[in-house]
């Protein structure tokens, strides 16, 4: 069933979708011709044959997180034998390592500790910018902005505007997996609601603090669900103030079972398949009329599915990822040195750019 001629040209001349139209084309549209349009608006958006690529490695701050999601692996509970805080001295050596293989940006995540505040999170910023002045720091989230700002009974402005005088550089879209309190009560009730990670986000817009904007997706959720996703990340967009960057790019990826409580309890596994995931791509560039950068997440989805997604809607294949501690703990086995990535682009017929965090060459 081809895509009616109503819902290719909005577009294609960058029309919001409405939620109807985009189930619509999610379950209906050859993948051939999403696939063909998709492409096409990239070329608006992006015009030309680079994708994106950046070094940066993602150091988790501690591993202990009161939320306990039931599709996390990563998270410890407090006084859990293997709980951790990450020292200065390990920050230092990785940074340093960091550096040597050519990167500048630390993408710091971890869980909501409770033992963890606002004054800890300034003090580790400010030293590691002190200790590397160049260092850009891509960190936290907004659930952990929510965390601090009811530990601290501060707005989210406060809490934003103190980590960023602390040295905070961007702040990464984590966190968001589908904005529905109904799947978000199910898969994460402790954490976050979607209203609060909307208001963080909108927060940060508003102080022209970078963004991304996340999915994962492949559990619990239904299409309906996924496309109201893409819809609120859309709308926020469009709040941010004239010339901010808001949200820089749109990163989504399936969920990781292995071993998780989502499976092992739940008996929920991944939906992910090659053909959905590029499905998932090409509607999100459809959709996502206002935001520049879709990048592919070759770490969950592997090399060869990665390459079809540049010719899916997707521009970007984002990092390296030197280190990276939470979704490989759920399965994820595929990792890329720079080499390797930049070979994955050539190979898939593009030119491979590396950039920062605002997706600007370097």
């Amino acid at each position: 069933m081809a895509i009616p001629s109503q819902i290719f040209e909005k577009a294609y001349n960058l029309l919001p979708i409405e939620t109807e139209e985009g189930e619509y084309l999610y379950n209906n549209a050859p993948l051939a011709e999403l696939i063909f349009l998709a492409d096409r608006i990239r070329q608006i958006h992006r015009p030309g044959n680079n994708v994106g690529w950046i070094i940066d490695r993602n150091v988790n701050i501690t591993n202990v997180c009161f939320s306990q999601c039931s599709f996390c692996n990563f998270c410890r509970k407090k006084g859990s034998p293997d709980a951790y805080i990450t020292s200065f001295e390990e920050y230092s050596r990785k940074i340093r390592e960091l550096y040597s293989l050519g990167g500048d940006q630390l993408l710091l995540q971890g869980g909501m500790n409770p033992d963890l505040d606002l004054g800890f999170y300034m003090t580790l910023f400010k030293t590691l910018k002190e200790l590397f002045p160049s260092l850009k720091l891509h960190a936290l989230g907004p659930p952990e902005i929510v965390f601090l700002a009811k530990k601290e009974n501060k707005s989210y402005h406060d809490i934003l505007t103190s980590l960023i005088s602390a040295g905070l550089d961007s702040l990464p879209g984590a966190g968001a997996e589908i904005l529905s309190d109904r799947v978000r009560r199910i898969l994460s009730p402790a954490k976050a609601t979607a209203d609060e990670w909307s208001e963080v986000m909108r927060t940060a817009h508003k102080l022209n603090l970078p963004t991304s904007a996340t999915m994962m997706y492949g559990h619990i959720e239904t299409v309906k669900e996924r496309i109201e996703h893409l819809i609120k990340i859309r709308d926020i967009q469009n709040e941010r103030p004239q010339g901010h960057y808001g949200f820089i790019t749109f990163i989504p990826w399936p969920f990781q079972d292995k071993g998780t409580v989502l499976r092992e309890k739940h008996n929920i596994k991944s939906s992910f398949s090659g053909p959905d995931y590029l499905r998932l791509i090409a509607v999100s560039r459809i959709i996502l009329n206002n935001i520049n950068n879709i990048q592919s997440s070759v770490l969950t989805v592997g090399k060869e599915i990665g390459m079809l997604s540049l010719h899916s809607g997707a521009n970007d294949v984002g990092s390296v990822m030197i280190e990276e501690n939470v979704v490989s703990a759920a399965g994820s086995q595929n990792r890329f040195d720079a080499n390797e990535l930049q070979a994955l682009i050539r190979e898939a017929g593009f030119i491979p750019v590396r950039r920062n965090q605002k997706y600007e060459p370097v």
